[in-house]
């Protein structure tokens, strides 16, 4: 199964010894680091980062393409993940971020918030930000492959 904000990562060892990431969905986003573990923990905050300039930008999110057999897939924290989903449901609906304050019913400055990848919302206002959408949060623990 591919998560929504879950990329495939292309591991390339580069000329100075380390391990280089790029994402083929988000070009924005690449890292580096001694071995291809260490790239792939740094790469999380690589694909956020350059995530929230899509934001920013206010531009569509990429939707994943399908992996390739035995490509690393690199995930978003849950919390991104959450908040890119109200962004991208904003966008598809063409609410901006007054309209969705006021259907909130709070200030334009906890929508900029909710939006803030870095910032930590609470899930009950992200709870909100999706029923103000007609969205709902639903999470699911599933046993380890």
């Amino acid at each position: 199964m591919i998560h929504r904000f879950a990329y495939p990562a292309v591991v390339n060892p580069d000329e100075n010894d380390t391990v280089f990431i790029i994402f083929p969905d988000v070009p924005e986003a690449m890292t580096n680091g001694r071995n291809a573990a260490e790239a792939l923990d740094y790469a999380v905050d690589a694909l956020t980062v350059a995530l929230s300039l899509y934001i920013d930008d206010d531009r569509d999110i990429p939707r994943p393409s399908r992996p390739k057999r035995g490509q690393p897939i690199v995930a978003v924290e849950p919390l991104a993940a959450v908040k890119l989903a109200i962004y991208q449901a904003m966008r598809e609906a063409g609410i901006t971020q007054a309209a969705l304050a006021a259907r909130m019913k709070v200030n334009k400055k906890i929508v900029q918030r909710i939006l803030d990848l870095d910032h930590q919302s609470t899930i009950e206002q992200l709870e909100n930000a999706l029923a103000a959408l007609g969205k709902e949060l639903v999470i699911e623990v599933r046993d380890a492959a």
